[in-house]
């Protein structure tokens, strides 16, 4: 193994090795986590048109008044006429307010009319075949502008409303519909093969032979690099043997854009995946990490594709994955590749190891002085993929003597 680097130098490492995909229309119903590739801008105002922000009656503002109803504005149907002093039209939320119509008076602040002696509450005059002209209401005194949603109020015409590399969640998906852009440009996703070597790893669902295990880095892996964007081709188990790790690493790296291959990048006799991707043509970038877990971690290239050595153990798997492969995963789409990471205060000691950065599995809990950080239940080793159960963040140990103490400040990255 080569000398050992740090965590930030091997990411430096990976993102240098990056070039970005091409970007492809993708329809706004199949956009949601992709990532933009383009600036989108608002060709309309939103909304176009001065609306209404109650239900209520569309009015020219001034004093109390009693007003006669000359017509009905609904969502999707205007009211044709101009709306006059001593005049009102009803009209529902969404509707556009009349011409002449300054202040909307939400319903509920209205009051129907009595006609003289009569029973219904409502005064009403009909023409000669005793159709309804117009009701009368009693309005309160409304400023200009009351209860009235104006033109671009949300969003002005020709506004940049989403920027280049957004991954796109619902309220983006939301404002792009809302501007009308029935299809967005995206970032091409990363196409990821995945590789498991271990002549002991058996399939869930089969039954187990003598010192076998159920295979579990496939199916973390995978659902990893789905979270991430990836397009996951498939998942192989690869056999303890020289040919057939070879056989699987060269179909992998003529078919997609990175390789994730979990085992065998170690120095035993029964490690191939390092001879096999040097045969293979594939320059090696890193590999060994002042990591725990994950320290036997490969990186290397062949032209644009991407290819992870990641540990066999589940947990430093897993980790590997969130530190390099997920940082690349991101920029490959255009996406911006750093983590959310924050400061946090640990909620009991962790002892340090000498030579080597710990990323600690830990909950996050909220306090008046800040996030803290828990471990999570029972052992933190490698093996143990039961401590990722429940993990909101990595909590970032400094090697060193001694312990990091109860209350200390460490950074932490979300995952």
């Amino acid at each position: 193994m080569t000398e050992l680097i740090t965590i930030d130098e091997a990411r430096d490492r990976v993102l240098e090795a990056v070039t970005r995909l091409g970007d492809e229309p993708v329809v706004l119903g199949a956009a949601l986590g992709r990532v933009l590739a383009e600036d989108v801008t608002s060709a309309i105002a939103v909304p176009p048109f001065d609306s209404s922000a109650m239900d209520g009656y569309a009015v020219v503002a001034g004093p109390a008044a009693e007003l006669d109803v000359v017509g009905e504005a609904r969502a999707g149907h205007p009211f044709s006429g101009v709306v006059a002093p001593g005049s009102a039209v009803r009209i529902s939320t969404g509707a556009v307010v009349p011409e002449g119509a300054t202040a909307v008076v939400p319903v509920e602040r209205t009051t129907a009319v009595k006609e003289q002696g009569s029973g219904d509450g409502v005064c009403v005059d009909r023409d000669m075949h005793g159709q309804r002209i117009h009701d009368r209401v009693s309005v309160p005194e409304m400023a200009p502008g009351a209860n009235v949603r104006r033109a671009g109020e949300d969003i002005p015409l020709n506004a940049v409303v989403l920027r280049t590399g957004t991954k796109l969640g619902p309220a983006e998906l939301g404002v792009a519909a809302s501007v009308g852009r029935a299809e967005l440009r995206c970032g091409r996703q990363p196409r990821v093969a995945v590789l498991v070597t271990g002549d002991e790893l058996t399939e869930p669902g089969t039954p187990l032979g003598p010192g076998r295990i159920y295979g579990s880095n496939a199916f973390a892996l995978a659902a990893q690099v789905e979270r991430a964007g990836g397009v996951r081709t498939g998942h192989t188990t690869v056999p303890d043997d020289r040919e057939g790790t070879r056989a699987a690493i060269a179909q992998a790296l003529d078919e997609v854009d990175v390789v994730l291959i979990s085992g065998g990048v170690s120095v035993g006799p029964h490690d191939h995946v390092k001879p096999a991707l040097r045969e293979l043509g594939v320059e090696e970038r890193f590999w060994g990490v002042r990591l725990r877990p994950g320290k036997p971690a490969w990186f290397g290239t062949r032209g644009d594709t991407l290819a992870f050595g990641l540990p066999g153990n589940p947990v430093s798997a897993m980790v590997t994955f969130q530190l390099f492969a997920r940082p690349a995963l991101a920029a490959l789409q255009g996406a911006a590749p750093d983590a959310p990471r924050v400061q946090a205060r640990l909620e009991e000691p962790i002892r340090r190891n000498p030579q080597r950065e710990q990323a600690i599995r830990v909950r996050l809990l909220q306090s008046e002085n800040g996030p803290v950080a828990r471990p999570t239940t029972g052992a933190q080793g490698s093996h143990v993929l039961t401590s990722m159960l429940g993990a909101d963040a990595l909590a970032f140990i400094a090697p060193g003597e001694g312990e990091a103490a109860a209350g200390e400040r460490v950074e932490v990255e979300l995952l």
